[in-house]
């Protein structure tokens, strides 16, 4: 019979350290597993009785691990779609029963993006080392935001964390789906715009010149007609100037972009955002909506309704919702109820006013918040098929009216040609 020592976690997630007689490490693991512990490594003592000599063998599912990792600077980021299905699997984990510190080795070992493998290792460490769950989270920014983190906070007071990453699970799954039909519902009316680009840009570039020549050459200096002259000017412009119309482009989204990282750009352009023709509509239903379902998901998961609107001012996506959250949140602080500041604000529709109202009344706000979002999520759904229905025709149509254009600019010079030789 061997001895072995050995590291293992605890029901709580605690590291233990230990030794055991066993027959073999298979033996031992059993016996391990027997008072309850989750072995991470087993190391076979030297000149404890063994059949060999001293050794070092991995528990099965833990263990020493060798890693290559990548520069951090080639790691990339942890997209949102990555991020929703940890925290499933993290709400599996501990509704199931599993120890935080379990679950989140569990999660570390099966992940295959490094930079939040990475993050869920340091996270471990700091749990280990004293810290909450939310302390941990916080230290990674970057990754987890402060409706994440709050969240989470709340949780671990209430001694409900697994309802919260369950609701945590549901908020980020409802915002990639509503995300993932708008870029689906966008792909074709893309596809079509830019297939509608390269035709014109061909035609602009290459055919139109070759015909300026032909034209130059057969007219012997007479005037063409007004259409030709102008679809031959516009072409001559895309083939001499474009380096000048290019970086004209550029330095516009450079201003912009710079203007945007200012408050009152930044006000400007989500203004706009709001009311532009077609999109505004679509952009407004579903910033309203990530800002009911954000403080809905909040106040449910126990978070103050004051801390609550400050997390979602920062994170609701448009500056113009945010500063009408700030009147709200200052109401509030005053010990006013929420629905007359967001009805003076003039950016929530009557119908978001009135649902506020009576949820106060209530006292089922949180409930009544989530039946505004699901609500305009529906609306949003309905908005991209109608958007998408309009949008293909109409892409159709511009590229048969471009096209016709230049096509009747060029015919326009040879009926003149034709018509002078007939004579």
């Amino acid at each position: 019979m061997a001895r072995f020592k050995f590291t293992a976690l605890d029901s709580k997630g605690k590291e233990v350290h230990g030794e055991i007689d066993a027959d073999n490490q298979t033996s031992a693991v059993a016996r391990i597993r027997e008072k309850q512990y989750f072995p991470t490594k087993i190391e076979e003592l030297a000149g404890s009785g063994g059949a060999g000599p001293a050794k070092k063998a991995p528990a099965k599912g833990g263990g020493l691990q060798m890693e290559l990792k990548l520069p951090k600077f080639l790691q990339g980021g942890v997209k949102a779609k990555q991020l929703t299905v940890f925290t499933r699997q993290m709400s599996t984990l501990v509704n199931a029963g599993l120890p935080l510190m379990r679950a989140l080795r569990v999660l570390q070992r099966q992940e295959k993006n490094a930079k939040l493998r990475d993050a869920v290792s340091q996270m471990a460490e700091s749990i280990e080392s004293g810290s909450t769950f939310a302390e941990a989270l916080a230290a990674h920014p970057k990754i987890f935001d402060r409706l994440f983190v709050n969240m989470v906070k709340a949780g671990e007071i209430g001694g409900v964390l697994d309802v919260v990453l369950g609701r945590l699970s549901e908020f980020q799954e409802k915002a990639e789906k509503i995300k993932g039909k708008v870029k689906s519902a966008m792909t074709y009316p893309i596809v079509v715009l830019v297939m509608a680009l390269s035709i014109l840009g061909f035609l602009m570039t290459y055919i139109v010149p070759k015909f300026a020549d032909i034209f130059g050459d057969l007219m012997g200096g007479k005037g063409m007609p007004m259409l030709t002259q102008f679809v031959m000017s516009a072409s001559d412009t895309m083939v001499h100037r474009f380096p000048v119309v290019l970086i004209a482009i550029v330095v516009l989204v450079v201003v912009i972009k710079l203007l945007a990282k200012t408050p009152q750009g930044r006000l400007a352009l989500d203004k706009f955002k709001l009311h532009a023709p077609v999109f505004g509509t679509l952009i407004s239903k579903n910033s309203i909506s990530r800002f009911t379902r954000t403080l809905g998901t909040l106040m449910s998961a126990g978070v103050p309704v004051l801390q609550a609107l400050n997390i979602v001012k920062e994170t609701v996506g448009n500056e113009v919702i945010s500063r009408a959250v700030v009147t709200v949140h200052d109401a509030v602080k005053e010990g006013e109820n929420m629905a007359p500041p967001i009805a003076s604000s003039k950016v929530f529709p009557p119908m978001v006013v009135s649902m506020v109202e009576v949820g106060e009344e209530t006292g089922a706000l949180p409930d009544m918040l989530m039946k505004i979002a699901d609500s305009y999520d529906d609306d949003v759904d309905n908005a991209v098929a109608a958007m998408t229905s309009i949008i293909e025709p109409l892409l159709i149509i511009f590229l048969a009216v471009v096209v016709g254009t230049i096509v009747i600019a060029l015919f326009m010079p040879l009926v003149s040609i034709i018509g002078g030789l007939s004579g």
